[in-house]
């Protein structure tokens, strides 16, 4: 497994290139992405999401430099078919303390995408005070994405029913919470049933 580490305080972004980055977020080529079997992709966030720690292998699969990653906020990766209310689930998950599963999909800095599976954990200082967050994930499995995508499309369409992103999120997580509970099972089950 490849690693680059860095230590680098946030740099402000200029305004031109926020609104460079901003333009691109809406391209997308419709061209999947995969990482080589046994690859595992890292990022490691602060509290607020933003990027402190980026490997080698999400550096190739983004097409971001390093230098485009460092304090940019983790969100630079969401791509528009992503539901809010997946990551409603994984921030207030994270954020008590706990791990989580997710299928992702993200997008490049060109427009294409790639679906991970995502293993996101909080990491902790010597007190056990939350001090950061750290993703691993590896390109999800075929089988798993033809089975969510039907899902994550039903929780695109109750969220477009709202006005405002927190409403919208909040609503897909009742759709989400309602669908795991037909099936009977835990949030935790049901994605590694998939």
């Amino acid at each position: 497994m490849k690693i680059s580490s860095f230590s680098v305080s946030p740099t402000p972004i200029s305004a031109e290139a926020n609104r460079r980055a901003a333009a691109s977020r809406h391209l997308l080529t419709g061209r999947e992405r995969t990482c080589p079997p046994g690859e595992v992709i890292v990022s490691k966030t602060d509290t607020k999401g933003l990027i402190t720690y980026a490997n080698t292998a999400l550096l190739d699969i983004s097409g971001y430099g390093e230098h485009e990653l460092l304090g940019a906020p983790h969100s630079v990766f969401r791509h528009p078919e992503m539901p809010r209310s997946i990551f409603r689930l994984l921030w207030s998950t994270i954020q008590s303390g706990e791990e989580v599963f997710a299928y992702v999909v993200n997008r490049a800095k060109n427009g294409d995408h790639y679906w991970v599976f995502a293993h996101v954990t909080p990491t902790v200082d010597r007190q056990g005070r939350i001090i950061g967050y750290h993703s691993n994930r590896r390109t999800a499995a075929p089988h798993a994405i033809a089975r969510i995508k039907p899902l994550y499309g039903l929780l695109n369409e109750t969220e477009k029913r709202f006005d405002t992103a927190p409403e919208a999120a909040e609503a897909g997580l009742r759709a989400l919470m309602s669908h795991i509970d037909d099936s009977k099972m835990t949030y935790g089950e049901f994605i590694f049933s998939l």
